[in-house]
């Protein structure tokens, strides 16, 4: 049985330069998806996003691979970051933060068998935020991005700032939500060899 690995098949998306700004036509995917506000580093309800979208992702995979006899690697997980005034969007007041964790799901997967997943999952454990937990599709199309190697929050800021010089420098203007891509497993990985995909839609 062969094993899809989304982020191999689409390498443009997911390694991106350390030093180049690169630019790229983000067509549309198919993520799970949960809203919420807050610090993510402090917020119940980001805690309850993580405790929700993973366990789902995963035994979502097991049922492919079991009743469709199709498997794939779990892609990482990615953010979308925002304020409702992008123009106070800070690391300063992150409790005003609002945001969409999400993980991306190849085509094999639909509203079936994450709902096989979730009543399976709910026998055993409880998901805090399966009523906030959705299948959608999500279209970013043009956006240039970067990747960070390093720890999250300040860190990250020459890598947006690059992002941002090259929107200004090219007459852009910068379109949608600051968008990461967390490539590296946090429990597994030292924060100074973190790597995430800094992305950033432009019109």
């Amino acid at each position: 049985m062969s094993k899809i690995d989304l982020k191999k098949e689409n390498k443009e998306f997911y390694y991106p330069s350390t030093r180049e700004v690169a630019v790229v036509d983000v067509p549309e995917m198919k993520f799970l998806m949960i809203d919420g506000q807050g610090d993510p580093n402090t917020s119940q309800e980001y805690k309850d996003a993580m405790e929700t979208i993973f366990p789902v992702s995963y035994k979502t995979k097991f049922i492919s691979k079991k009743e469709k006899s199709q498997d794939y690697v779990v892609m990482p997980l990615e953010g979308l970051w925002w304020t409702d005034n992008m123009e106070e969007f800070t690391i300063a007041d992150k409790n005003s933060w609002k945001w969409t964790v999400m993980i991306r799901q190849p085509p094999v997967v639909n509203d079936s068998l994450i709902d096989k997943a979730v009543k399976e999952l709910e026998k055993k454990k409880n998901l805090p935020s399966l009523s906030k937990l959705r299948l959608e599709t999500f279209k970013e199309g043009s956006s240039i991005q970067i990747m960070h190697i390093g720890p999250y929050g300040e860190a990250e800021g020459p890598a947006v700032g690059k992002l941002h010089e090259f929107i200004e420098n090219k007459g852009y203007q910068l379109r949608g939500k600051h968008h990461e891509i967390y490539i590296s497993d946090l429990r597994r990985t030292k924060p100074e060899k973190l790597k995430t995909v800094i992305r950033q839609p432009f019109k």
